[in-house]
């Protein structure tokens, strides 16, 4: 949360050149105060352990958000049960009309497929067009973030020779940038996947900055520069376990899969994994929650109708 000081103090102009967030007591004592509005739309096969990582994440702030799930009414779920979904999740038709303080979408195995080929991907791409204007901020994550540069933006994913399988050290590539605010200099993150965008692909895209990498991995985080939209290539919201049991279900149904980088100790399988990603993960939801969304978000959400979608926003 901000610090309140005085706008007439000298630090808070030295704390605003930094981008570190600071509120005048002016503002502070006029604001009003209500709970955010955040929908995931969650395509993971595995919908009940990707809730649980999610909200787990999105708990771990002093802000109150109320949450939605979302489901795909043009896909059947093979790994969810009906009553679950039935109970616990609404289609597009019954929320669009709402709008919402953001919207995280997940990542979901079909990266090899083409993004026209996937069975849902008309109905995931009438909600990323509505999230413009009904969704103040929104998180996409692996292969959502593909899809999300490839919907909004037209860059193109590429097939990696072998799977981006483990714990890779990132780096910041831009100085000052709120969601990465306490981050380290070097930080890790998951990545499990087959398919990747290339930095000569974003970089033609002038809406567009890299805010991190990894020399491995590639490239991690990028923003839309409005501040509206941020793609993930990770999986910051993974379980100590969620890599081991991915590679112990590869293993199983026969699939020549490299043990993770850098997960298990020695990379023996047998080890349990250490769980270093996991205060960076804590770090970037509530940053996202807080700076991109809470600070940010009109107070009556029907203005969203209004604003202009390329109003400048800092990141």
């Amino acid at each position: 949360m901000p610090i309140r000081i005085s706008s007439e103090l000298p630090a808070f102009r030295t704390l605003g050149e930094e981008n570190i967030f600071v509120m005048s007591k002016e503002r502070a004592e006029h604001q009003d105060i209500r709970p955010l509005k955040v929908i995931i739309v969650n395509i993971m096969p595995k919908k009940i352990e990707t809730e649980s990582q999610l909200m787990r994440l999105l708990s771990n702030t002093p802000i109150q958000v109320d949450i939605e799930l979302i489901q795909m009414a043009s896909h059947v779920s093979k790994n969810t049960s009906r009553h679950h979904l039935e109970s616990f999740y609404k289609k597009f038709d019954e929320i669009k009309d709402n709008r919402y303080d953001g919207m995280i979408v997940t990542g979901a195995p079909v990266e090899l497929l083409e993004y026209e080929e996937v069975d849902y991907w008309n109905e995931i791409t009438q909600i990323m067009e509505w999230s413009k204007t009904h969704v103040y901020s929104s998180l996409y994550i692996c292969w959502a973030a593909q899809a999300g540069l490839y919907y909004h933006f037209g860059v193109p994913k590429h097939t990696l020779d072998r799977k981006m399988f483990g714990i890779f050290p990132h780096r910041a590539e831009i100085e000052n940038c709120r969601i990465l605010s306490g981050f380290d200099d070097i930080f890790l993150v998951p990545h499990s996947r087959n398919t990747e965008v290339r930095r000569e692909d974003i970089e033609k895209v002038s809406q567009l900055e890299i805010l991190t990498s990894s020399e491995i991995s590639g490239v991690h985080m990028v923003a839309n520069k409005n501040g509206r939209q941020y793609f993930i290539t990770g999986h910051s919201e993974y379980d100590r376990d969620t890599i081991a049991n991915e590679y112990f279900r590869d293993l199983k149904k026969g699939i020549d899969i490299q043990i993770p980088y850098n997960y298990f100790p020695d990379d023996n399988p047998e080890n349990t994994p250490v769980f270093s990603w996991r205060c960076t993960a804590n770090l970037m939801f509530s940053n996202w929650l807080n700076y991109c969304v809470y600070q940010k978000t009109p107070y009556n959400l029907d203005e969203l109708a209004v604003r202009n979608w390329n109003w400048e926003t800092s990141l």
